[in-house]
């Protein structure tokens, strides 16, 4: 199986709802360094998996939709907890999209799956993992 990654970060500002999140219930802000893997079992005709500068810009688009926002304030996040482990599922989501779309180059067809891990910290950091045809399962039914 061969990846590719391709990273950048985010600026966010969100809080919780829930007895569980204790201090985290307050505004409060994050910086994520996200990382996008995406495999595939074999190469295109050009010897690539995916286009680096298109998967790159690919993940700034679907970056610049929430950076720098409060995620309470974002109509597509309305009534949600916007943990790290949902956000990771969100950008999956969006890179599957656009490489079924072939926004990816050629090479984004053959892609089989796809990680996105989010980094809060050194010490802490969610990813979330599946086939890119499994992308469209909402967190709450991906069991």
């Amino acid at each position: 199986m061969f990846s590719l990654t391709v990273a950048d970060h985010v600026m966010i500002a969100h809080s919780f709802r829930g007895e569980a999140f204790g201090p985290a219930q307050r505004m409060h802000g994050a910086t994520f360094v996200v990382e996008a893997e995406f495999r595939a079992p074999a190469l295109d005709p050009l010897e690539l998996l995916v286009d680096i500068g298109l998967a790159r810009v690919e993940l700034r688009r679907v970056l610049d939709a929430f950076d720098y926002r409060n995620l309470d304030e974002v109509p597509e996040f309305a009534g949600r907890n916007t943990t790290t482990e949902f956000l990771a599922h969100h950008i999956h989501t969006r890179l599957a999209e656009a490489l079924r779309a072939g926004r990816l180059g050629e090479g984004g067809h053959a892609v089989s799956a796809l990680k996105v891990t989010l980094r809060e910290s050194p010490l802490a950091w969610a990813a979330y993992e599946a086939p890119v045809a499994a992308a469209l399962i909402s967190p709450g039914d991906a069991g």
